[in-house]
Order: C-alpha cells, then sequence, then structure tokens
C-alpha cells in the first residue's frame, strides 16, 4: 500500500513496468545477494570451508528476506549489506558465521548488479524487438502510400509514409543491435576481494586454487568475470550500458517529436491513440494534445543526462575505489531502464494505435508535391537542349508566383503556370509536361527501399 502523504518517485507507480520495478526493488537485489553468498558457499564447501550441513541450511533459508529485520540492524550499524549479512545469519545458527567468508561488499554488490543490468537488458531488448516488428508492419503497409516529406520544416520532395516509418525503424534496431551486444559481453566483478588482488580468498583456498575458484563460480552464476578488477567492477561498463539506453532514447525522441510535429492541425496527418473520454486541456475542452509523444520527448531527455552521470563515475573513481559513485547509482540505474521500458512502452502505444489520415495527407501532398516536379521538368529541358540556368529561374519566379497563390487556396497552380509559358511548350509537349508534373510517380525507389528494409528488419530479429 502506498503512502501518498510522503514523496513518492514518480518511477515507483506512474512509469515503467511493474516487471522491471520488481527487478530493481529493494527485495529483489537481496534476493541476489543472498543468491551470491549462496553460490559463495556452495564453492568454498568443494574446498572444505562449508560443511554440507551448513550449506543446506543457508540453502533453506536464502529466499526468506525479512527487509524490516535488515533495516532495524542498519539504522545500528549504518551498513545495507552487512546488515543484510546479519539478518540472513540469524536466520541459519550453525551456517551463520561462513557467510561472505573471504568476500568484500562489492564482489556482493556489483555482482548483483551486473545480473540484474543483465535482466533489464533482456527485458529492453525483447519490449524493443516487439516495437521494431510493429513497425515493420506498418512499413509494409504504408510503404507506396505517397506523403510530402520535409527538410528544414519545409515540404521537400515526396516520399512515402513506409519510407518515413523506415527511418524511425533503422535508428531503432541500431539501438537494439546496441543493446543486444553490451548484453551479450556484460561482465561481473568477481571475487577478488577488497583491492582486486584476492588476497583474502588466496588465504583461504592457496593461490594456486584462485582461477579455478573463480571459474567455478562464473559457472555457478552464468556470468563471466572481469579478469582485472580493482574494490569495484570497472564503472565503464556502466557508462557504456547507460549510453546505449540513451541511444535508444534519442531514436525514440527522433521519432515522437516527428510525430508531435505531423500531428499538429496545420499539417494533421497523424493522430496518436485518443480515448473517448480523455480530457486534452483543462481550460481547452477541444484540445487533442500529443501526450503520449510529448512524454517520450520528456523522459527521453532525462535519460540523455544519465551517462553524464555514469562518465562521472568511471572518470573519478579514484585508484582502487572511492565510494562518491555509491548514492548516485542507486537511483541512476534503476530510473534509466525504468525511463527506457516506459519509452519503449508508450512508443508502443502509439505504434499500434496511431491513425493516418489519408486524406490530410493527401491534400498535403497535392499543395506542395507539384514545386518538387520543377526538377524533372528542368531536366527534361536540359535534355531537349535548353539552358539550365535560364531554365532554372524561369521555374523559380513560377514557382514563387505559385506560392502566394498558395496562401489563399489549397490547389497549386504551377502545373497549369508551367504548361502555359511557351518557354517551356516550344520545347516540350503538353503532354510530356502534365507527365513530368505528376508528383505522385516522383517517389525515386523510397517504396522498394522501404519495403527491403522491412524485410531486413525482420531477418535480423529473427537472427
Amino acid at each position: 500500500m502506498k503512502d501518498y502523504s510522503v514523496y513518492l518517485s514518480p518511477f515507483s507507480w506512474r512509469y515503467g513496468s511493474e516487471r522491471m520495478r520488481q527487478l530493481w526493488s529493494e527485495t529483489h537485489k537481496r534476493e541476489l545477494w543472498r543468491r551470491l553468498w549462496l553460490s559463495l558457499a556452495r564453492v568454498q564447501s568443494n574446498y572444505g570451508l562449508v560443511s554440507p550441513e551448513q550449506l543446506a541450511e543457508l540453502e533453506s533459508n536464502a529466499g526468506k528476506v525479512d527487509i524490516e529485520r535488515s533495516h532495524e540492524i542498519e539504522a545500528e550499524i549504518r551498513h545495507d549489506l552487512m546488515a543484510e549479512i546479519k539478518a540472513f545469519a540469524e536466520q541459519c545458527p550453525n551456517a551463520g558465521g561462513i557467510i561472505h567468508l573471504g568476500a568484500t561488499s562489492m564482489d556482493i554488490e556489483d555482482n548483483a548488479d551486473a545480473l540484474r543490468i543483465r535482466e533489464s537488458l533482456g527485458l529492453i531488448r525483447e519490449g524493443l524487438k516487439r516495437l521494431l516488428l510493429s513497425l515493420a508492419e506498418k512499413i509494409e503497409a504504408y510503404a507506396d502510400f505517397p506523403v510530402m516529406a520535409f527538410t528544414h520544416l519545409q515540404p521537400a520532395e515526396p516520399s512515402s509514409f513506409g519510407y518515413r516509418c523506415s527511418v524511425w525503424a533503422q535508428d531503432l534496431l541500431a539501438a537494439y543491435e546496441d543493446i543486444l551486444s553490451i548484453e551479450k559481453r556484460l561482465r561481473g566483478k568477481g571475487f577478488k576481494g577488497a583491492v582486486g588482488s584476492s588476497a583474502s580468498y588466496g588465504e583461504l583456498l592457496g593461490l594456486d586454487k584462485l582461477p579455478e575458484f573463480e571459474k567455478a563460480l562464473e559457472k555457478e552464476l552464468g556470468i563471466e568475470f572481469f579478469p582485472v578488477s580493482t574494490q569495484t567492477s570497472p564503472r565503464l561498463q556502466e557508462y557504456q550500458v547507460l549510453a546505449a539506453l540513451a541511444g535508444l532514447a534519442a531514436a525514440l525522441h527522433k521519432m515522437a517529436f516527428d510525430f508531435r510535429i505531423l500531428q499538429s492541425p496545420p499539417i494533421g496527418e497523424l493522430a496518436e491513440p485518443f480515448a473517448s473520454k480523455q480530457v486534452g486541456s483543462s481550460a481547452m475542452p477541444f484540445k487533442r494534445n500529443p501526450i503520449d509523444a510529448e512524454k517520450i520527448d520528456s523522459l527521453a531527455r532525462l535519460l540523455a543526462a544519465y551517462p553524464q552521470v555514469a562518465w562521472g563515475n568511471t572518470a573519478l573513481s579514484l585508484l582502487e575505489r572511492t565510494l562518491d559513485d555509491s548514492a548516485n547509482r542507486r537511483s541512476s540505474l534503476p530510473e534509466s531502464f525504468l525511463v527506457a521500458d516506459e519509452l519503449i512502452r508508450t512508443a508502443q502505444k502509439i505504434i499500434d494505435g496511431f491513425n493516418l489520415d489519408q486524406e490530410a495527407a493527401s491534400r498535403t501532398f497535392r499543395r506542395y508535391a507539384p514545386f518538387a516536379c520543377t526538377e524533372r521538368v528542368m531536366m527534361a529541358m536540359a535534355k531537349a537542349g535548353a539552358d539550365r540556368q535560364e531554365t532554372h529561374e524561369r521555374l523559380r519566379q513560377h514557382a514563387l508566383a505559385a506560392w502566394e497563390i498558395l496562401r489563399g487556396t489549397d490547389e497549386n497552380p504551377l502545373r497549369q503556370r508551367i504548361a502555359g509559358d511557351t518557354f517551356f511548350t516550344r520545347l516540350l509537349s503538353a503532354e510530356k509536361i502534365d507527365q513530368l508534373m505528376q508528383s505522385e510517380g516522383y517517389l525515386g525507389d523510397a517504396p522498394r527501399r522501404a519495403a527491403k528494409f522491412s524485410h531486413l528488419l525482420k531477418e535480423k530479429l529473427a537472427q
């Protein structure tokens, strides 16, 4: 039951999935700590340091996390991991004395963080995969649908809506591949003691046993360890993780920003899902604000800032370690994943439910696409022997005049102006000019390229 009379982080209830919140919960963190202590004891039992009876006792109590008791202890000793050790030890009267044998705090904490970062990356990757497959469907559905493309937020040349979706999907595929790559190469600190020298474990096992000892723990935990570490894992890994998530945020920010522009009534080609009882504004009952696309851009901006924090944790970890990364990692790591999770969930909602107003898109196309056809006319005139520069100037004059007329009408008069100018008709027939001004045929290979990219996208996601 949440206590709404005190501050609650919006990530504890508003943003992110329940599953991602569970992965970054206090309970799951302590479950991982206990799993690591149990794994350590299991491997140490092979060297006679832990008895079968002690191991059995640890196994039977490892899942009995008692956060309230641990917090009581922490209030006295001011060390959260030691408090959990003591709470665990109280549940294991015979085995409590061997918990954490030879370890330092970061042998447990950093390995636990690596495990839940890997779990979280998997969750992000699967969500992003679903989003990409949904985008692939949209690419195929709209590969041939003509829309006006914009550069500098000005009408430019025709393209297809499927091709526009391909642009978004290509960035997201790059983010997917980055996340997959870092997930595969993610490593844990290993069990190397207070400064990475493994001196404590060497005392317990003998120096000659250390390589096989860590190999056994790698197998036990299912994660490869860094060959070299200090008291902590190299913080560069966390910077790379957050940078990959920020790359995903950048791709989704661009897509959402495009949606916001195309949803504005003067263009009005797209509309994100809007519930029947949804309120757009407290003051203006007519508003249909693009709140989902705006939420993506807002949260993406926040996620973009977290790699800078992780950069500082990497660059400013002096000598074998300092503690000035500890407090910020408690929020920067979980919040980065919760933001990324919410970004994907919101983008999925938009892609699954958006409406493409084909009439509005066609109206924009009819108004502005004829300007792009002037390039075709100029090339045809040059082939027919006309002066390219003179043709360019004539077309520019007609285009500027057409722009002025468009201020008061939806119909672009450019085709008629060119067809009525003897400068052009002396070299090109009216039929040829009409053919050149058919902007629907001036999509280049955007439809083919979009369909091809959708096929490539599905192939990569199937690997």
